[in-house]
């Protein structure tokens, strides 16, 4: 499901200027996982992830099962859905995101792989 909602703008201001955030991730009645992830927010306003490690990861494979988790970042929780990602267009923008974001980081030409494009998620707002 798409929703047009997006973040609150200190959310996203907050997101823009963090390296790494924790991600929290669950399988229904399982325990809570974390693990630290880079976070880019494009021109649009837009959050996206991305797996380092491809589909392998476990905070990835939650994601997709559950389709929500949270954002931990400067001591904040932030409840999120995660969409899986298809068209060229975001994937671009979050590439780009990431390559000008990180810049300089060994990490990443891994993060830009076409082996690991289609991990790319977009974060949206939990509706309360």
């Amino acid at each position: 499901m798409t929703h047009a909602a997006t973040f609150a703008a200190e959310i996203l201001k907050r997101w823009r200027a963090e390296r790494e955030v924790t991600v929290e991730t669950a399988l229904p009645g399982g325990p809570v996982h974390r693990a630290i992830i880079w976070i880019v927010v494009d021109d649009a306003g837009r959050a996206f992830v991305r797996s380092y490690r491809g589909a392998t990861a476990r905070w990835y494979r939650e994601a997709i099962a559950t389709r929500q988790g949270a954002i931990v970042s400067g001591g904040d929780r932030v409840p999120v859905r995660f969409e899986s990602v298809a068209d060229e267009g975001r994937i671009a923008a979050c590439s780009g995101e990431l390559a000008r974001k990180y810049a300089g980081d060994p990490a990443i030409p891994a993060m830009l792989r076409d082996e690991v494009l289609d991990t790319t998620l977009q974060l949206r707002p939990i509706d309360s």
